[in-house]
């Protein structure tokens, strides 16, 4: 595969790490609890549901102030995207939570149905784009369907794949994604101005927001005309409403719930 030297050396600016061991907590194996529950380790660690499982609180439509009337469904312990034709935010649209949050880890299990097209966004403020209208503007990790889905092939360089940062940085091919159908745990950290991208306990991607490498990369990608677009000191965490069928469930946060800016 060719790939451009303008986007390795961008990469390499950024210091991505590929690949690397998910982290114990404290040297002790995690126990895995079942689902929308947390185990007591996670509960001592500071994690947080913000899925219980059988509603939508916490959750609110972005642009709005109460979760929105169709387009999502809770059942079975798993919140989904009513399908609606792979229009974005055109049905039920984004979800936003009530809260803002800077420095936090985020994990989300998602499932993708053929070809679909999704993404969990954060440093959402709903102040970039057209407040009220269409997809709220935030960082995204992208879940798509890399086989199917033409935006795979969009974009440079690979940066529009699943894990990626979306239009902005790629994950690598090397990526340990499981095939549609099946559960992936995305898993977002951020800290100060880093942040990371772990897909199934490896770290994928890492990028420093205040960087210069950073904000070339903003320069040249679709977020270009929106000012400060990642600079955001804290903002909502987002899942997006893209008009495909897509599952979520053990959704968790770590780090303090801020009020909205």
């Amino acid at each position: 595969m060719k790939v451009s030297l303008v986007a390795v050396a961008a990469t390499a600016a950024l210091g991505a790490t590929v690949l690397a061991t998910s982290p114990t907590v404290s040297g002790v194996a995690v126990v895995a609890a079942a689902d929308n529950t947390l185990t007591a380790q996670e509960q001592a660690a500071g994690w947080r549901l913000l899925f219980d499982g059988t509603s939508t609180k916490g959750w609110r439509n972005a642009h709005a102030d109460t979760f929105p009337s169709k387009g999502w469904l809770v059942k079975d312990g798993i919140l989904s995207v009513v399908e609606s034709g792979g229009a974005e935010a055109a049905h039920g649209g984004d979800i936003v939570t009530l809260e803002e949050y800077g420095d936090f880890e985020l994990k989300v299990d998602v499932k993708l149905t053929k070809g679909a097209n999704s993404g969990i966004k954060y440093f959402v403020t709903e102040k970039l784009g057209t407040p009220g209208r269409g997809s709220a503007i935030g960082l995204e990790f992208q879940l798509l369907d890399d086989e199917m889905h033409p935006d795979a092939k969009m974009g440079r360089d690979g940066n529009r794949t699943f894990a990626s940062l979306y239009d902005l940085m790629a994950a690598p091919a090397t990526k340990p994604v499981k095939p549609v159908g099946e559960w992936n745990t995305a898993h977002i950290v951020s800290k100060g101005t880093k942040v990371e991208h772990w897909l199934n306990g490896a770290k994928v991607l890492e990028f420093d927001r205040a960087s210069d490498a950073f904000k070339k990369l903003v320069a040249i990608s679709k977020y270009k005309d929106y000012v400060g677009f990642g600079q955001a000191k804290s903002g909502h965490l987002l899942l997006q409403d893209h008009g495909n069928t897509v599952y979520f469930r053990n959704i968790k946060v770590k780090g303090a719930a801020l009020p909205n800016t």
